[in-house]
C-alpha cells in the first residue's frame, strides 16, 4: 500500500522541464566576401576605376583593402596571394543581429566556433568552416558607414546579391547551410541539361543568398576562381556593358566576355580581376520565360 501511494505521489508531480535550446538569431544577408590579391595597385585599377567602387586603403602595411560596395556591404580584399595558391577565396561573411546569440546557437548545434574575435575584414565577429573547408565568419548587421566613400566613377552596382562556394557533396553542405543555418533553396540549375551544377541557397531573413558550385573532382585554379566569386546586381546589362567597354582601353577590350543569358534566364555578365576572381554583374528578373 505503502509503495503504491508513493508511485501515484511520483506519477503526479510535474515533469521536469526539458532545458530550452539555444534559438537562431537572424541570418539578414551577405555582409561581406574576403579574396586574396597578390597586387593592391591592380586590385585598385579594377574595383575602383572599372567597377567604379570607393576604395578604401589601409593605413597598415599589408592590411586587408575594403571595397566599399554600399552602406551595408563591402568586398575584403587582402594582400599575400602567392603564386602557388589557387584558391583566392579567404572567407564568406554573413550579418546577423546577435553575435552572442549565433555562437551559442551554433555550439548547440555541434559546430566548431572561433570568436568573437578581431577578423581580417577589421570586425569583431565569429568564424567557422563548411564541411568543404570553406571560412564562414558572422559578423553583426548593426556596421552599416552613415556616410559612404564617394568614388572617383560612379558604381556599376550598389548590391552585393550573391557569393559562390565551391561544394563537393550537396547533401553534405545542407546539413549546414540548410538545417543550422536554415537557408533556403531558391532555384537550380546547370549548364546541360539533366545535370545540377548551381544551387541557390537564400538568407532565412533576407534576399542575398549563396550559391553552391558542385563538382565531381577538385576544381582547378581556374575553375576556382570562377567559381569562388562575387555576385553584383545591376539593372541594366546593356547600361553596364556600355560602362565596362568605355571604361577598357581599346586594344584590350577584345579579351571582354560578351554579356549573355544565363540558365536562370537573367542577364549577366563575367568580369575577372587580375587575379583570376570572377565578379559576375546580373539583373535581377529574368528576361525570358524557360521553355517547356
Amino acid at each position: 500500500m505503502r509503495h503504491a501511494l508513493m508511485f501515484a505521489l511520483v506519477a503526479a508531480l510535474p515533469a521536469w522541464p526539458l532545458l530550452a535550446q539555444p534559438a537562431r538569431p537572424a541570418l539578414v544577408g551577405v555582409d561581406h566576401v574576403g579574396f586574396r590579391i597578390s597586387d593592391a595597385s591592380a586590385a585598385q585599377a579594377f574595383y575602383g576605376d572599372l567597377l567604379g567602387h570607393p576604395v578604401v586603403t589601409p593605413r597598415e602595411v599589408d592590411a586587408p583593402l575594403v571595397v566599399r560596395i554600399n552602406a551595408r556591404q563591402v568586398l575584403v580584399l587582402e594582400p599575400g596571394l602567392q603564386p602557388d595558391q589557387d584558391d583566392r577565396l579567404s572567407h564568406i561573411a554573413f550579418a546577423t543581429t546577435d553575435l552572442a546569440a549565433m555562437k551559442a546557437y551554433l555550439e548547440s548545434k555541434g559546430v566548431v566556433v572561433e570568436g568573437p574575435a578581431r577578423q581580417s575584414c577589421g570586425r569583431q565577429g565569429l568564424r567557422t568552416r563548411d564541411p568543404d573547408g570553406n571560412a564562414v565568419e558572422f559578423v553583426m548587421e548593426d556596421a552599416v558607414v552613415a556616410t559612404p566613400p564617394v568614388s572617383a566613377r560612379p558604381p556599376i552596382s550598389t548590391r552585393l546579391y550573391h557569393t559562390g562556394a565551391a561544394i563537393r557533396d550537396e547533401s553534405r553542405a545542407h546539413t549546414f547551410y540548410r538545417d543550422v543555418l536554415g537557408m533556403e533553396e531558391t532555384w537550380r540549375g546547370g549548364a546541360t541539361p539533366g545535370r545540377i551544377s548551381w544551387v541557390n541557397m537564400r538568407v532565412p531573413d533576407g534576399t542575398d543568398y549563396l550559391e553552391y558550385m558542385l563538382n565531381d573532382s577538385p576544381p582547378t585554379r581556374q575553375q576556382l576562381g570562377s567559381q569562388h566569386h562575387a555576385c553584383l546586381l545591376v539593372a541594366d546589362i546593356q547600361a553596364a556593358w556600355e560602362v565596362v567597354r568605355a571604361r577598357t582601353p581599346a586594344d584590350t577590350r577584345g579579351a571582354l566576355q560578351k554579356p549573355r543569358i544565363g540558365r536562370n534566364n537573367k542577364w549577366q555578365l563575367n568580369l575577372f580581376d587580375p587575379d583570376g576572381t570572377r565578379v559576375e554583374l546580373m539583373e535581377p528578373f529574368p528576361t525570358r520565360i524557360p521553355a517547356p
